[in-house]
């Protein structure tokens, strides 16, 4: 039920008739080596993960789940693009404070967390990493997040009713 995966039924939903076989590895890079060595036709992973392989050629990108084209891989199409803008998955990180926390301690918390997310050698790394930063402090993350696990709870339910393929 990772993210990747709970993708592919969103993939499944928005084209009828379209069915993965969904194969589960231990991590990303026996899953990339089984796509590379054409053991398996499709992959669904993070842009972070494979960019450099699809620059290089090794692989060939299909779609971005993204409203939004990446720039690390810009003549990559995203799902709206491509006619399925329900198809948006993404891989998010998020820090949390217990429940009352005081709201002068909070905004200790976002002004910190926003700092070090802006800070140049942290943008430097996750550029060469591949990866986005987009920053959500506050309510807007909140409101983020509660539309995010709406969305995985639907899927997740949906996967685990579903017959083993």
């Amino acid at each position: 039920m990772s993210d990747d995966h709970l993708a592919i039924l969103m993939m499944e939903e928005a084209a009828p008739g379209a069915v993965f076989r969904i194969v589960h590895f231990e991590g990303g890079a026996p899953q990339l080596t089984a796509v590379l060595g054409g053991h398996l036709d499709v992959a669904f992973d993070n842009v972070g993960t494979v960019f450099r392989r699809i620059r290089s050629g090794e692989l060939r990108a299909l779609a971005v789940m993204d409203t939004q084209r990446s720039r690390f891989i810009p003549d990559v199409p995203t799902m709206p693009e491509l006619g399925f803008p329900t198809v948006i998955s993404s891989s998010t990180r998020g820090i949390a404070a217990p429940k009352g926390t005081p709201a002068p301690v909070v905004k200790k918390l976002q002004q910190v967390l926003k700092q070090a997310m802006d800070d140049p050698e942290h943008v430097k790394k996750m550029e060469e990493a591949g990866l986005t930063l987009r920053i959500m402090i506050g309510e807007e993350y909140a409101k983020y997040y509660r539309e995010l696990h709406a969305k995985a709870a639907k899927y997740t339910e949906w996967a685990r009713s579903r017959p083993h393929k």
